[in-house]
């Protein structure tokens, strides 16, 4: 089989469209979350926590004051309270599909039509005079 061939087997198959639908998606909602987080929630904490701003945030541990070098924790803070909402935000839209998903709850057994109920009665009738 050509590599082309193996190719189009490969692209046609229908697991790699919806891996690509949920890559575009994915895409577009990670950038809905970032203007929540960045527009939406960082101003009220940055406000609370006296205006800072936590990208800012960077330790200097050396060079020059004009070219100094600088551990920027403030942004790895930034970008982990980015990952936990977004992380909150999918398990929210999964419990929420999968709320959707649930099937309907079972109805109740049927009650056994007027014969069975005979036939069980006869049959515990019967079972107490033999024991």
């Amino acid at each position: 089989m050509s590599i082309a061939s193996e190719f189009k087997e490969f692209i046609q198959k229908g697991n790699v469209v919806d891996m690509a639908v949920g890559v575009i998606i994915g895409a577009a909602f990670g950038k809905i979350v970032t203007s929540l987080v960045g527009d939406l929630l960082m101003p009220p904490i940055g406000l609370a926590t006296g205006g800072m701003d936590f990208k800012s945030m960077k330790l200097v541990i050396g060079g020059t004051p004009e070219a100094p070098v600088t551990i920027n924790y403030g942004n790895l803070i930034q970008t982990s309270i980015d990952f936990l909402i977004i992380a909150f935000c999918v398990f929210l839209l999964v419990k929420g599909v999968n709320a959707l998903r649930r099937p309907a709850p079972e109805a109740a057994p049927a009650e056994p039509p007027a014969q069975e109920k005979l036939l069980a009665e006869i049959r515990d009738l019967l079972r107490e005079r033999r024991g």
